[in-house]
């Protein structure tokens, strides 16, 4: 088109059959790649979403998958790691060879897309957040407060903080 001087027309150059059959065939089967060369594409990347009840529904858009094989013996990718406190549930996870690979998140665990910590721990510091080193040797009742995973502090009216954010 550029030596020939004519003008570049997308949807002759695209015939958008060939994608819609290539996006349906890989949604459906969860083999993505080349449907030609089956060893090169990857399976298992897309799944039917499991809608037996709403509290299967949730569990399943819930799951995390580690791309590891079923057959192997390795205990260390079916354990959880310390950081997986509070966002990974501990007791939610199938029987049989995927125990440890398929885990849940969290039942009160929440991911957010990127954001900065600080304007939070300001917030939090203005609505009464209580560090760590004033509450050491406290005997009240108060709550835990993480942000991205990190302990910044307690608070003793968690109802109302939740209630302010």
């Amino acid at each position: 088109c550029v030596e020939t001087h004519k003008e570049f027309n997308l949807s002759l150059a695209v015939k958008h059959q060939t994608i819609t059959n290539g996006l349906k065939y890989s949604l459906a089967t969860g083999n993505w790649g080349d449907q030609k060369k089956s060893m090169a594409a990857k399976a298992g990347v897309s799944q039917v979403l499991n809608r037996y009840t709403y509290a299967s529904t949730l569990s399943h858009l819930r799951r995390c998958n580690t791309p590891l094989g079923r057959e192997g013996k390795i205990a260390k990718p079916r354990q959880l790691h310390n950081t997986h406190w509070g966002m990974v549930c501990p007791a939610e996870t199938p029987e049989g060879q995927a125990c440890g690979l398929v885990k849940n998140l969290a039942l009160m665990a929440c991911i957010s897309v990127g954001s900065y910590s600080a304007p939070v721990i300001e917030f939090l510091e203005e609505w009464g957040l209580e560090s760590l080193e004033e509450n050491a040797h406290s005997s009240t009742p108060c709550t835990k407060v993480f942000v991205n995973g990190v302990w910044m502090g307690v608070h003793r009216d968690p109802a109302n903080l939740v209630k302010t954010i």
